[in-house]
């Protein structure tokens, strides 16, 4: 099993960033995803959930209106657009199979000027 996340960076205060996840390894399409994140710290907190076929999204109240998840199962990749960022959504985002234990590198978003 193979997550690679990407698409991580610096931005300021109000600005957007989108994140991808490639997926190797398991059967993309049959499982849930989800982004964490993990700021210094801190706990990894669940972020978004999106369903196996992308009927459903689930978000933290801290993002909500904010974020939005996505997938490709084509590609077997899944995206988070983030938006309206704030210094508070600094920290190392990871993308995850819902329910198995099975994480990548992660991606650092640093909001700051």
């Amino acid at each position: 099993v193979q997550l690679v996340e990407s698409g991580g960076g610096l931005v300021q205060p109000g600005g957007s960033l989108s994140l991808s996840c490639a997926v190797s390894g398991f059967t993309f399409s049959n499982y849930a995803m989800s982004w964490y994140r993990q700021a210094p710290e801190k706990e990894r907190e669940l972020v978004a959930t999106i369903a196996s076929r992308g009927s459903s999204t689930e978000y933290a109240d801290s993002v909500k209106g904010r974020f939005t998840i996505s997938r490709d199962n084509a590609k077997n990749t899944v995206y988070l657009q983030m938006r309206s960022l704030k210094p508070e959504d600094t920290a190392v985002y990871y993308c995850n199979p819902r329910g198995h234990d099975f994480w990548g590198q992660g991606t650092q978003v640093t909001v700051g000027s």
